[in-house]
């Protein structure tokens, strides 16, 4: 399957709802790990957004998946996207 990379771009109006609702997103991702969708997943040090990278067969199907993150769902991603990533070296090539 092809590698996704979902970036999310984060405000400091959202910092409380992320804080709220971050043991239920980190749930979330950690089952998607467990079934080998996400593959590496994190927050940029400086808190401005994360990184993703997604096991999938399309960009729609991403997208449809991620509407289910706590985070997304309840409003505290302002802008995101999803982007197919082909690695050319290193320990995620297939």
């Amino acid at each position: 399957m092809p590698l996704f990379v979902v970036e999310y771009t984060y405000s400091t109006a959202t910092a409380a709802g992320r804080d709220e609702h971050r043991t239920a997103h980190r749930d979330w991702l950690a089952d998607l790990v467990e079934k080998k969708t996400v593959i590496v997943s994190g927050p940029y040090a400086d808190n401005s957004g994360a990184f993703i990278i997604v096991d999938a067969d399309t960009a729609e199907s991403v997208e449809q998946l991620f509407t289910q993150d706590p985070f997304v769902t309840h409003g505290l991603v302002p802008a995101h996207r999803i982007i197919e990533w082909t690695p050319v070296l290193g320990t995620l090539i297939h």
